[in-house]
């Protein structure tokens, strides 16, 4: 009789921060033939990886590039395993390794096959969830003491599968509950909107459950409170530790006949929109991928990348852009003087990569129609930063090279605007769709002890991958939190600025994570 997987793998590791069992939850199956589809499955899309990159160098062919699946890279880089054994998921009396990765599959009730063919609500399966982590519980823990009090879980979800684990912490489980993270691909936090209108609440006649995704009936699912926004926690889940990642790829979902990303449009993965991929306040990155299918989200190694870093990472980096001077065109500015309004939008480029990790964390682009969008009055007047990105930095998946800096680069560009003035466009003494600035700024942290240092190097002064110059770092807050600023643009005090032009800094917040 051959032997099981389970018997022939080492003696199960205890709970070792910050190494604990990841549950995956996936997305929204409309149709009964997509619910059978998805439970015909094993790993329900996490095995899955794909080959293609949007597009070559010399032509728009795509070109290969095999990411494995976040499963399979989970097992290769950080020693996970699955937990299913001879057919089924390992027996309930078995104890199961800490760095297992579980399939919580609660479409199974609902298909033809094993279940009843009726679909249930985001509450029920919310707490299906709750039981679901109980067991996971009791098999990795098998009632140690030390176990249960180290006990917490990951929660990986795309799309609905992020609504199912909101309802679970802010509904289900409110008070109490086991969960130490929560990454979600795609997860329409704000509803989905058809031509910018949240879809209808069609209650009983609405078979394949669409409501889920409409504002009202998410308030009600996700019990919050009066004045909360649909996108909030609600005070029922810590933002920091809620990480979004978000698809700004429409044209390669062809989901719904391909009717889906011509009724939603640009600015969006196909399927939902930007703004309504996040939950407030918390930390977020960008990537050129659709909702899902063979560009998607989930099976590409920019959300692994992230996924990955944000679970084990060792330092978290905030970036944002503080506006100090923004100049105008002469003949802009002379109206200005005169007493005219003047109107404009920016477009901000805002990307970030690794040293050697050939892939964008993070990427936001007016060439992808995904660039972040900002008002003049609110750039100049009201001095508000604009948020860029969120990222971590993984001691254990940095290059090879002799440096032993953690080294990362961020470039950031700023479109030269189309001006208004007194509601009339303006096209005198500029060029709209020019540069106010192109810079990438590299950087270098290293440690001496417990006290970081950093550097930077701007591309327009010593070119990319460089970095040089000290920067002075705050001490650490509560919370470890050390912030840096970092001038980019023309110099302050310049009696002869560029006309249009940008000053002013990048702001830098570097805190330890998984400590």
């Amino acid at each position: 009789m051959a032997a099981s997987r389970m018997a022939v793998r080492a003696q199960p590791r205890p709970i070792t921060p910050p190494h604990y069992p990841i549950i995956y939850v996936r997305g929204y199956a409309a149709t009964m033939g997509e619910i059978e589809e998805t439970v015909g499955t094993p790993y329900m899309g996490f095995n899955l990886g794909s080959t293609k990159v949007r597009q070559g160098h010399e032509d728009d062919k795509p070109v290969r590039f095999i990411f494995e699946s976040p499963l399979i890279r989970l097992m290769k880089d950080e020693t996970y395993t699955d937990t299913y054994e001879d057919g089924d998921f390992v027996d309930e009396d078995q104890r199961v390794d800490s760095r297992s990765v579980w399939i919580f599959r609660y479409y199974e009730e609902d298909s033809k096959s094993f279940g009843d063919g009726k679909k249930d609500s985001i509450e029920d399966y919310a707490k299906k969830l709750s039981k679901f982590i109980l067991r996971v519980r009791k098999q990795v823990c098998q009632g140690n003491a030390e176990e249960l009090a180290k006990f917490k879980v990951y929660l990986v979800a795309h799309s609905m599968g992020g609504l199912i684990c909101r309802t679970y912490l802010q509904n289900v489980a409110r008070k109490r509950h086991y969960v130490d993270k929560v990454f979600t691909y795609a997860t329409p936090h704000g509803g989905i909107e058809i031509e910018g209108l949240n879809v209808p609440d069609l209650g009983a006649i609405d078979k394949l459950h669409v409501r889920n995704f409409n504002h009202d009936y998410m308030k009600q699912y996700l019990r919050l409170s009066k004045s909360a926004r649909v996108t909030s926690l609600d005070g029922a889940f810590c933002p920091n530790r809620f990480f979004c990642f978000v698809g700004t790829n429409y044209k390669d979902y062809d989901a719904f006949f391909g009717l889906s990303k011509r009724v939603t449009g640009p600015a969006g993965d196909g399927l939902v929109m930007m703004e309504n991929a996040v939950v407030d306040d918390a930390p977020r990155a960008f990537a050129h991928r659709s909702h899902s299918g063979p560009f998607g989200i989930v099976n590409s190694e920019e959300g692994y990348q992230n996924l990955r870093r944000f679970l084990f990472g060792d330092v978290r980096v905030d970036a944002c852009l503080a506006v100090d001077e923004i100049t105008l065109p002469r003949a802009v500015q002379k109206e200005k003087k005169a007493g005219k309004r003047i109107r404009a939008r920016y477009n901000i480029d805002a990307s970030a990569k690794v040293r050697g990790g050939g892939i964008y964390l993070s990427e936001r682009r007016v060439r992808n129609e995904s660039a972040i969008r900002e008002k003049y009055e609110d750039l100049v007047e009201e001095k508000k930063p604009v948020y860029l990105f969120s990222g971590f930095l993984l001691k254990s998946a940095k290059t090879k090279a002799r440096d032993t800096a953690l080294a990362f680069a961020l470039e950031i560009a700023i479109e030269v605007p189309l001006f208004e003035v007194n509601r009339k466009f303006w096209f005198d003494e500029h060029f709209e769709g020019e540069t106010l600035l192109n810079e990438t700024v590299t950087l270098h942290l290293r440690w001496s002890g417990d006290q970081p240092t950093l550097r930077y190097g701007l591309r327009t002064h010593v070119g990319s991958g460089h970095a040089f110059k000290s920067v002075a770092l705050s001490d650490p807050d509560e919370d470890g939190r050390r912030l840096c600023e970092i001038p980019l643009g023309f110099r302050e005090g310049s009696k002869t600025p560029p006309r249009p032009g940008f000053r002013g800094r990048l702001l830098l917040t570097t805190s330890p994570w998984n400590t």
